[in-house]
């Protein structure tokens, strides 16, 4: 294998390396508390990229599977009268299998529209569920429901629920790139590219996107479920937050939509400043206006996001070195290599 080609494995290894060590290395209960939230929106982020990025579909109502997957958790976790612990992750499976059930009518509403109608449609859908929420009598209404806290010690409570989201995070990333790397993830690409090309190659248009829109929904539950675990209640105006749409969108725009590690790196930027700023400045809407701002720089300055604009600035130097490097003569030795040639045998 090449060089180059062993500098992306090595990175990954120490990606992962470091994300297992940061809660021993930073073990302030506050830092872990913000890594505890980066790891939820890096994990919802993939997911929506898996299909908004590939498909080339925007939607604005994942909240509504994030609010379901933490409903779910409290509700069975209340109902059975389960005791805190460990055994309650065991929960989050069946949380993110409920959300894909939910995304699954929801999906054959909205991806029956196109572009600005599917949008509309997928924000008058998550409403709905808002209001579903604050005003059905499971949910507890308005007052929202109430999660057993486990009984941890203060200094280490939140590495359960850290290694937990990384756990998520690595699933959602392997089923990102697996799909990318698809047939599949081709037949989404095409989809994004020309539908009606990509019918008219034989590709199953409307399975295709509605698969691709459940799967995106399951990552969102669990995590939804994960939330709802660790901040130990659950109220309607904050699982089913229109914000939560807004800042995972924008977290995938600032990466690079449609690329495997670009809303891994817009959500690892963002939601640490944003938790830095609540949490430094107790202005909870402090951060829409940072986002504002570098949104717009990102459009002016990098409009196709960090990494897809990093990587084609990277291509195009490689380009011109190779054109401004003089080609290596044919034949010959070390020094004919470098410019210096033998001098002929004499004649005997």
């Amino acid at each position: 294998m090449s060089r180059r080609g062993l500098i992306k494995p090595g990175l990954i290894a120490l990606a992962l390396l470091a994300l297992g060590l940061f809660p021993f290395v930073f073990s302030n209960p506050t830092y872990t508390t913000i890594a505890v939230f980066t790891l939820i929106y890096m994990t919802a982020t993939t997911a929506w990229n898996g299909f908004a990025g590939y498909s080339g579909y925007i939607p604005l109502g994942h909240a509504a599977f994030f609010g379901t997957g933490a409903y779910t958790f409290a509700v069975i976790a209340q109902h059975d009268h389960l005791g805190a612990g460990y055994g309650l992750f065991g929960l989050i499976p069946v949380c993110g299998l409920v959300a894909g059930l939910v995304a699954l009518p929801v999906g054959l509403v909205a991806l029956r529209t196109r572009r600005h109608t599917f949008v509309v449609i997928t924000i008058a859908i998550f409403f709905l569920f808002q209001l579903v929420a604050t005003n059905l009598g499971i949910t507890g209404g308005s007052s929202g429901l109430q999660v057993v806290s486990p009984n941890w010690p203060g200094a280490t409570f939140n590495d359960p629920f850290y290694f937990v989201a990384l756990g998520l995070l690595i699933l959602a990333v392997a089923a990102s790139w697996t799909i990318r790397w698809s047939r599949f993830g081709l037949q989404l690409l095409a989809i994004r590219d020309d539908e009606a090309r990509a019918r008219g190659l034989g590709v199953r248009v409307g399975r295709v996107k509605l698969t691709a829109f459940v799967i995106s929904a399951i990552p969102i539950g669990m995590v939804g479920a994960v939330y709802a675990y660790f901040v130990g209640q659950v109220f309607p105006q904050f699982v089913f937050d229109p914000l939560f749409d807004v800042s995972i969108a924008l977290m995938a725009f600032f990466g690079g939509l449609g690329t495997v590690w670009g809303p891994l790196l817009g959500a690892l930027l963002l939601e640490p400043l944003q938790q830095y700023l609540t949490l430094s400045y107790s202005v909870g809407d402090l951060y829409l206006i940072i986002y504002g701002v570098i949104f717009l720089g990102v459009i002016l300055l990098l409009p196709l996001g960090i990494v897809p604009s990093v990587s084609d600035w990277i291509g195009r130097r490689r380009s011109r070195q190779e054109r401004a490097s003089p080609p290596a003569p044919a034949g010959g030795d070390g020094d004919a290599r470098a410019g210096f040639l033998p001098h002929p045998e004499p004649d005997t």
